[in-house]
């Protein structure tokens, strides 16, 4: 069958599968959770633009990751909904997987180009008739919190995905791993496609996206092969092509797939230096590169405002910020009952919610937090959003803790239902985006990139990928980062304090009494992220340096 409705371009004509556990490519196909989706939505769109030889894989999963609701104390109420997409089609393929011993059925679905403007993308789901309940549940929930049914998730992906590619008949030459989330794939290639691992090792790639433990999943090994992660191999064969110890029964993700992979890429230059050092002790693991992430300007951009920019007119660079700043004011007034001023200096931290990117940094020391937003001579308004993962308690508990903060001051906001949508008005209407994450610990973090590209100015930690792109005081500004082999709450008064610093006597001051000096920094933002952090640029470099390449 043919997937691709476009003709290739023939400098991308080696096709590449890209699995993925999760797509952001519209607000109204809700089969992500956050930045690893917000990445491959955009890589998606820009191998459209560029007519690469590209299939996403993914989950379509029934109920999403969650949506993001209030009670009636308007704290975070996680809500799990059925999900329906009329337009999907059903692809004719008749897929079966083991899994626990179990034959699962698989149906896919396509997502054309024409629908998003997106490369070709097809979506699992074993939420069918044919199944059993509890192998319908598997494609229910993104990011389930049961192992069994995690796993399960990345059988369904790896070798489901593979197996469909297979039935459709249509060829591939490179399948690019966006995370561990997808190494059974490799199990059914073995054997099956390719006869050794050196034959295998040219046909993978893999993108590793985070330093965190969370975010390498490690599983016991024989877990892992009775629920057949490994498609019926043998533990002797897990070992010759993906390597484990036998006196370590812990098998990693990531280990596997360095193992198996021609070459990886990290996702920021300094992500790739932490990578290679984290990695360094795995033997024969492909070589580890930097390819930085970047976003699709086209879908992110509000068009007027870079049409004002083009033109150099100030004038209305501003007057479209202002227009856009009522537009996110009008969500903080529906959401919250606050009514907020496009004259004051607003700023966002919206992300995912999780520990070391500290959500709550401004608030460490409370009394002088309170000095700043009490401040009426120089006002600040001050937005936060993001989904915690709706079984991390602690996350949820930062996040319910700055909801009721918020009720004690009408310039703070705490915004829910963090989806495409919402990122976009946050990233058009907010002046200042704050990034607060403990040094080598963000591989890229995108956000800033979209909000960067809508004129909101970068303020963060200088690490992923903020140092290859600012210039403190000109495009961006940056917080001096705390030593991190310190121990953690000295890295977090030493960032605070910085942080503060750096808002109250440079910042602040600058957006009141320099207005020009602030269009001016804001128009280098808007320029300047263009061509190194355009998804674009992303999406030839995997082909030049990753999908292209020969080994051995």
């Amino acid at each position: 069958m043919k997937l691709h409705t476009y003709d290739i371009n023939q400098k991308y004509k080696k096709s590449v599968a890209y699995f993925s556990m999760e797509f952001a490519v519209s607000q109204s196909l809700k089969i992500y959770s956050g930045g690893l989706g917000f990445l491959a939505g955009s890589h998606m769109r820009s191998a459209y633009d560029l007519k690469q030889n590209i299939v996403g894989i993914g989950l379509l999963w029934s109920f999403g990751y969650y949506d993001q609701s209030r009670n009636e104390d308007g704290i975070l109420q996680p809500t799990f909904r059925r999900k329906f997409y009329s337009f999907l089609k059903e692809l004719d393929v008749h897929i079966t997987v083991k899994i626990d011993n179990v034959d699962v059925r698989i149906k896919a679905f396509l997502v054309s180009p024409e629908i998003f403007g997106t490369a070709p993308m097809i979506l699992l789901s074993t939420d069918v008739d044919e199944n059993d309940y509890l192998s319908r549940t598997i494609t229910h929930k993104l990011y389930d919190a049961n192992d069994r049914t995690r796993v399960a998730q990345e059988i369904v992906l790896g070798i489901g995905g593979t197996k469909v590619l297979e039935a459709l008949n249509h060829k591939v030459d490179i399948y690019h791993m966006n995370e561990g989330h997808a190494l059974p794939l490799v199990f059914e290639l073995y054997g099956k496609h390719y006869q050794t691992k050196e034959e295998l090792k040219k046909h993978i790639v893999f993108t590793t996206h985070t330093p965190e433990t969370a975010g390498n999943e490690e599983h016991n090994i024989h877990f892992l092969h009775e629920m057949g992660f490994f498609n019926g191999h043998s533990l002797d064969v897990v070992k010759d092509i993906a390597g484990y110890s036998e006196d370590n029964d812990t098998f990693s993700l990531t280990v596997g797939a360095l193992r198996t992979a021609k070459i990886a890429n990290a996702v920021s230059k300094i992500h790739g230096k932490v990578a290679n050092e984290m990695w360094d002790w795995v033997d024969n693991r492909c070589e580890i590169i930097s390819i930085t992430n970047a976003q699709n300007k086209k879908y992110w951009t509000d068009k007027t405002l870079i049409r004002a920019l083009d033109e150099h007119e100030d004038y209305e660079v501003m007057a479209r910020k202002k227009h856009l700043k009522k537009l996110l004011f009008g969500v903080v007034a529906d959401q919250t009952g606050k009514m907020f001023d496009p004259e004051v200096l607003t700023i966002v931290w919206a992300r995912r919610f999780a520990e070391y990117k500290r959500p709550d940094l401004l608030l460490y020391d409370l009394k002088r937090f309170n000095e700043l937003i009490n401040n009426i001579d120089t006002p600040v308004q001050i937005i936060w959003a993001g989904k915690p993962y709706p079984f991390d308690t602690g996350a949820i508990n930062t996040f319910n803790e700055l909801i009721r903060v918020s009720r004690h001051y009408k310039n703070m906001a705490v915004l829910t239902g963090y989806e495409l949508n919402l990122s976009k008005l946050l990233k058009h209407g907010s002046d200042i985006w704050l990034n607060t994450p403990r040094i080598t610990r963000e591989a890229s973090g995108t956000s800033g990139m979209t909000a960067s590209m809508n004129g909101s100015i970068h303020f963060s930690i200088d690490d992923g990928w903020h140092p290859e792109f600012a210039r403190d005081g000109k495009n961006a500004f940056t917080i001096p980062h705390s030593d991190h082999t310190l121990p953690i709450a000295e890295q977090d008064k030493q960032d605070h304090y910085n942080m503060m610093e750096v808002l109250e006597k440079k910042i602040i001051p600058l957006y009141y009494n320099q207005p020009k000096e602030w269009v001016e920094i804001m128009k280098s933002a808007m320029s300047e992220i263009e061509d190194d952090f355009n998804s674009g640029r992303m999406a030839k470099e995997y082909y030049r340096k990753m999908f292209n390449i020969d080994i051995g």
